[in-house]
């Protein structure tokens, strides 16, 4: 299963915590990603992972749900 956002393809980056004494941990920045169902471009219903910032920027055409 995919751990990235299937519209603009962000996915987890490794990083490294900084504590105050300067010692540093490893940590890891993950996409807040959700799932949707959503109209594709031919027109088929799909249920996708995209980020939270592809659905405000509206580059997902949402099903609605009755």
């Amino acid at each position: 299963m995919a751990k990235r956002c299937e519209i603009c393809g962000k996915e987890p980056v490794a990083g490294k915590n900084v504590s105050h004494s300067n010692r540093h941990t490893p940590r890891m920045f993950r996409p807040n990603l959700q799932k949707v169902r959503a109209v594709m471009e031919d027109g088929t219903i799909r249920t996708v992972k995209v980020c939270t910032k592809c659905l405000k920027a509206g580059k997902v055409k949402k099903v609605a749900t009755f």
